[in-house]
């Protein structure tokens, strides 16, 4: 992900620490621990061929890297869907990759609907891409709504209406990049108001360049975290030990389902962070979550 990247040179002046929950976030969460809370963890690709020889077996082919993936990662932030609609039966032979497993794809919504033109008049494309969803079945976790960064709260009422047309039988996630989404406390008030109301959530993008996009706002009692890396940066640790204390804390109050998918601009090195992540988060939270399993040789980079 090249959203919010800045020179490594100017990693070390940044303020990674994340901000501290609003008070909005006390009427989601009810302040108990919920009865069975869902963590899921993964990328956002399972086609990287760096991979290959690393967490992939050696000579793997492209065709069979879901197979392997869906053994170290119980979840994945599907952009796939962004670019192309795909039907019920290639989506159907992906969800079958997951059999028996409690794995969740996380579908992003096609670019033609979010991003091309106005949010209205997008029925066929949009029923397309919902029927093609539809076949995750029992894998099928939240939708992500992408907002183009150029997409300002001028047109806030074009996509309030959008979500309003939504079916009510899925999860979805908004995710917004014009800073004034942020900028502007009213603005930003009104919008997680109309979520919460609509019941949808608010996508939370760590990136080194947007801390805006931080903004830890809940509007479901569910979270939706985009953590963008620099690569194993000596950055990168305390900012995920941070991440790990907050969904504690979450998980301490009552959240219900947590999705957190690993980016990094070197994509190659997200399975060393991942395992970094799990570890940790396992002990906090004393929770099972698997972890990316090296090839037995394949050179790791070191971790603090």
């Amino acid at each position: 992900m090249e959203f919010g990247r800045v020179p490594e040179e100017e990693l070390d002046q940044i303020d990674f620490k994340l901000p501290k929950d609003p008070a909005f976030n006390k009427q989601v969460l009810p302040g108990n621990k919920a009865k069975d809370p869902k963590v899921y963890l993964g990328c956002a690709k399972w086609g990287r061929t760096e991979w290959v020889g690393k967490i992939y077996p050696p000579k793997t082919k492209e065709k069979d890297f879901l197979d392997h993936y869906v053994k170290h990662y119980n979840s994945i932030e599907l952009n796939a869907t962004h670019y192309k609609l795909y039907g019920e039966a290639g989506i159907g032979k992906w969800a079958a990759k997951a059999a028996g497993r409690d794995f969740k794809f996380c579908p992003k919504m096609y670019q033609g609907v979010t991003h091309r033109g106005n949010l209205f008049n997008k029925d066929f494309q949009l029923n397309e891409f919902i029927r093609g969803v539809h076949a995750f079945r029992e894998h099928l976790g939240p939708v992500f709504v992408q907002l183009s960064d150029a997409f300002s709260p001028k047109r806030k009422e074009e996509v309030y209406t959008f979500l309003k047309s939504l079916p009510v039988d899925m999860s979805f996630f908004l995710e917004v990049r014009h800073p004034d989404w942020f900028a502007k406390p009213d603005i930003r008030e009104e919008l997680m108001e109309t979520l919460r109301s609509l019941n949808m959530g608010i996508v939370i993008t760590d990136t080194a360049g947007r801390r805006d996009c931080a903004h830890m706002y809940l509007t479901v009692p569910k979270a939706f975290i985009r953590y963008v890396g620099n690569s194993l940066h000596p950055t990168d640790f305390p900012r995920v030990d941070d991440w790990v204390a907050r969904m504690k804390g979450w998980l301490d109050k009552g959240i219900e389902e947590l999705y957190f998918f690993m980016h990094m601009h070197d994509e190659a090195k997200s399975p060393e962070l991942t395992v970094y992540m799990v570890d940790k988060l396992n002990k906090a939270c004393k929770l099972n979550l698997i972890k990316p399993s090296f090839v037995d040789g394949a050179p790791q980079e070191l971790f603090r």
